[in-house]
């Protein structure tokens, strides 16, 4: 029999304001633990909350960039429920009246597209963090606080995700969106970007979704993946062996890739939601929202339209540069110093995001626009062939150094004196005469090979466009 996945995912972005979202409290991250704390996160008695204006902002601009409904008016509420971490033994949260529901989310895969609706979106508070000790033979937890406050959105899809992969897909278009307005770094690694994914299957042909199990706390796309394929598959076992697939709560665990359970699932009345008597409602006006919508920056489907449309560039190139707001400004920066468009393009696809891969680096970081930009240029200019800039551009990687100080000192100014290439043509000929008998009985990959031979005389130095015109010429004589 075959089965159908059903996947939805729900997001918490920490919003990246310099206080938390009901105190001045710093929101710093790797700071000593239990240095940003006050009576509010302490849950203390006698302390009040109040809102953070900037909190407020940011959430209601992640809204409008995607295309979602705004309410003028919403609410906090409290979430019961105890854990070490959670100093009050409630949460901050928004329960049946979000500022924010009815978005939409467009993937695209190999020219098809589809929308995932967002149900909702709502603001909270983050809880602190437990710290386990790792010796075995200590059986302690630390508990920091810093966390604790820290502002949240939590992004809730509807069922609409079929695959792992559309999951991943989806997720790279929501934190792009995210960077893109600035909200937030989307750091996963230090948990700015979390994502629990509520997964189930039914056999194909049924209407009513299957129980759905939810997987927690993944922290990057590689484990959203496997978290979900593996998920995936536990379920249909479940269900080939006549076992039920039980509502509940799961971890992935990376180390032996697969799901394990934490708990029965909640529901919402296990949490005991009710209205947070120490916040009155969130009431916002047309002139505020429109206000954030004026503040609203080029996203990035935006950016990818305007890139075709003005630097004539293929949509598979503007695809990929405009993936991170970071490619975007690099490339934009490029061309603004006079590299053309297309060139830009392709070492910027072919040359930055190979070295930016393998040494985990930004484009900012590998080396500067300035040096970059300096370097396309010579080539443009002819001082340089396309080969050596590639030997310049490694150096510039690991050294830093400015692309003309490498150029000079290595002395890899390109031959353009026909003279001076003419006499190694010549002396090639006469060295490689089945290769020149070869080219005139009409095999053309001779002429490469002769090529490569005056290129290896001159150390790649020679022009190879000129190169090719005079072995042509001669050729042909």
């Amino acid at each position: 029999m075959n089965y159908i996945p059903t996947i939805g995912l729900e997001v918490h972005v920490q919003l990246n304001t310099n206080t938390k979202i009901f105190c001045g409290c710093k929101t710093s991250f790797g700071d000593p633990p239990n240095v940003h704390i006050c009576p509010v996160c302490l849950g203390l008695p006698g302390a009040l909350p109040v809102l953070n204006n900037e909190v407020l902002k940011k959430a209601v601009l992640a809204g409008l960039a995607i295309k979602a409904e705004i309410h003028k008016k919403s609410k906090f509420d409290r979430k019961n429920y105890f854990y070490p971490d959670l100093p009050k033994a409630y949460q901050i949260s928004q329960f049946d009246e979000p500022y924010c529901t009815n978005g939409v989310i467009t993937i695209e895969e190999e020219g098809r597209k589809k929308d995932i609706c967002i149900i909702r979106i709502h603001m909270e508070e983050d809880a602190g963090k437990l710290m386990h000790s790792e010796d075995s033979n200590v059986q302690e937890s630390y508990v920091d606080l810093n966390r604790a406050g820290t502002p949240l959105i939590e992004i809730v899809s509807a069922p609409e995700i079929d695959s792992s992969d559309e999951a991943v897909l989806y997720l790279t278009q929501l934190k792009s969106i995210m960077q893109y307005i600035e909200i937030s770094d989307c750091n996963m690694e230090q948990g700015s970007l979390r994502v629990d994914a509520n997964i189930s299957v039914r056999p194909e042909g049924q209407e009513k979704l299957g129980t759905r199990a939810e997987i927690k706390n993944l922290n990057s796309f590689k484990a959203v993946k496997a978290a979900i394929d593996y998920e995936i598959e536990r379920q249909i076992d479940l269900i080939n062996s006549g076992e039920k697939v039980l509502q509940e709560t799961r971890l992935w665990n990376a180390v032996s890739s697969r799901t394990v359970s934490m708990r029965s699932k909640e529901e919402s009345h296990d949490y005991r939601y009710f209205p947070e008597p120490d916040l009155v409602p969130v009431v916002l006006t047309d002139d505020e929202i429109s206000a954030i919508l004026n503040d609203m920056p080029e996203l990035a489907y935006q950016k990818k339209e305007r890139f075709v449309k003005d630097y004539s560039i293929p949509e598979y190139d503007a695809g990929v540069l405009t993936a991170k707001k970071e490619y975007a400004e690099y490339y934009e920066n490029l061309v603004k110093k006079g590299v053309p468009a297309k060139k830009a393009s392709n070492w910027l696809m072919a040359e930055m995001l190979a070295f930016a891969r393998e040494k985990d680096l930004e484009f900012k970081d590998l080396c500067s626009f300035e040096n970059l930009s300096a370097l396309l240029l010579e080539i443009e200019s002819g001082t340089i062939s396309g080969k050596i800039a590639k030997t310049v551009f490694a150096e510039m990687i690991e050294t830093n150094k400015d692309p003309l100080q490498i150029i000079k000192e290595k002395g890899l100014v390109q031959i353009t004196d026909e003279n001076a290439i003419v006499l190694v043509v010549e002396e090639v000929l006469k060295e490689n005469q089945e290769s020149v008998q070869s080219f005139l009985d009409g095999k053309d990959k001779a002429l490469g090979f002769l090529v490569g031979q005056v290129m290896k005389k001159t150390q790649g130095k020679a022009n190879p466009p000129l190169v090719n015109k005079l072995l042509l010429e001669r050729l042909k004589k």
